[in-house]
C-alpha cells in the first residue's frame, strides 16, 4: 500500500497553496506517497489573512489529526499558519506543535528542527528569552534529550552524537557567567550518558555543556549527529542560516509522524509566484522516511 500523507493547506491567504502545488508537481516525492490534501481556499485572497482564512487553516488542522488517530492517513505535514491570526478565532495554542500534542493526547513531546547537516532539539520553545533560566529543569533536558536520541535512531543512526548546548556565554566559563550549567545542565548530561545498554542497543554520547558559540561550526562539520538547545533562538538562528530553504519541523513524541516546513505564511509574497517549495519538499519526504521506520 502507498504512503498515506495528509497535507494541511494552512492559512490559505500565505503561501500554503502554492508551494503544497509546486512540491506535489515535482519529481522529488517518492513514488509510493499518497498525498492527499486537506483544507478549501475558497475565496482567500493571496497576501490578504482574514478571521475566515484563519478558520480554513485551523479546520484542516482539525480534519488532519482526526485522520491520523484514526488511521485514515499514516503522517500529516502541515503548511504555515499564522498564529496571531488564529488567536483571533480562538487558537488557544502557541503554534502547532502544541495543538498536535494536545489533540492526540500526548504528554512527552517536543520541537526539533533539522535541514542539511544541522539538526536541532529544544528545551523550552515559544516562551520569552527572560523566562528560559527559571523554566530549564534537569528533568526537562533530559526528556527531550531522550527524544532527540530516539528521532536519529529511527533515521538509522545506531549510537547518535550529541551536543548539548550551554544557556550562557562560553557555557558559564565555570560557574562565572552562570550556574546553570553546573546546576541543571550538567546532571542531565550523566544522567543521558549514564542509560543501560543491550546487545540491540548502545547508548548515545551526550557531550556538554558546549559554549553555544563554538557548537554550530563543528556540528555542520560533522562532530556531532544533532544538537540538544536551551531555547528557540539557540538552535533556529543557525538552522536557518545553514538551510533557510530546506529547513523541516518535526514534532517529536506523537503516535504519527508530523512535518512542516520550517518558514511562516510569508503573506507579502503570496500569489507572486516566487514562494520556494523546497522546505515543504523536505517536509513531505521526512514525513515518508519517519513511516518507513516507524518499528
Amino acid at each position: 500500500m502507498p504512503l498515506r500523507i495528509g497535507i494541511t493547506l494552512g492559512d490559505p491567504a500565505g503561501v500554503g497553496p502554492e508551494i503544497i502545488r509546486a512540491a506535489l508537481a515535482c519529481e522529488k516525492l517518492p513514488r509510493d506517497v499518497d498525498c492527499k490534501v486537506i483544507g478549501d481556499v475558497g475565496n482567500a485572497v493571496a497576501g490578504t489573512p482574514t478571521a475566515d482564512s484563519a478558520r480554513v487553516g485551523l479546520a484542516a488542522m482539525e480534519e488532519a489529526v482526526a485522520l491520523a488517530i484514526s488511521g485514515e492517513i499514516d503522517a500529516i505535514t502541515t503548511a504555515p499558519i499564522h498564529k496571531a491570526r488564529m488567536a483571533e478565532v480562538g487558537f488557544a495554542f502557541p503554534g502547532q506543535t502544541e495543538f498536535f500534542a494536545a489533540r492526540s493526547g500526548t504528554i512527552d513531546y517536543a520541537m526539533l528542527l533539522t535541514g542539511g547537516a544541522i539538526t536541532v532539539a529544544l528545551v523550552t520553545t515559544h516562551v520569552p528569552l527572560r523566562d528560559v533560566p527559571e523554566l530549564l529543569k534537569t528533568s526537562e533536558i533530559v526528556r527531550v534529550g531522550k527524544l532527540l536520541d530516539s528521532f536519529l535512531r529511527r533515521r538509522g543512526i545506531a549510537q547518535p552524537r550529541i551536543a548539548v548546548a550551554g544557556l550562557n556565554p562560553h557555557a558559564g566559563e565555570s560557574g562565572k557567567l552562570g550556574h546553570e550549567e553546573i546546576a541543571i545542565i550538567a546532571p542531565a548530561i550523566s544522567e543521558l550518558n549514564h542509560q543501560p545498554s543491550t546487545i540491540n542497543y548502545q547508548p548515545s554520547c551526550f557531550d556538554g555543556p558546549v559554549s553555544p558559540d563554538t557548537l554550530f561550526f563543528h556540528l555542520a562539520n560533522g562532530k556531532w549527529d544533532a544538537a540538544l538547545c536551551m531555547y528557540h533562538d539557540q538552535g533556529l538562528i543557525p538552522l536557518k542560516l545553514h538551510a533557510f530553504h530546506s529547513g523541516v519541523n518535526v514534532t517529536l513524541g506523537l503516535p504519527f509522524p508530523r512535518t512542516s516546513p520550517d518558514h511562516g505564511t510569508a503573506f507579502d509574497i503570496a500569489g507572486k509566484g516566487i514562494a520556494r517549495p523546497d522546505s515543504m519538499i523536505a517536509a513531505i519526504n521526512l514525513a515518508a522516511q519517519l513511516v518507513r521506520r516507524r518499528t
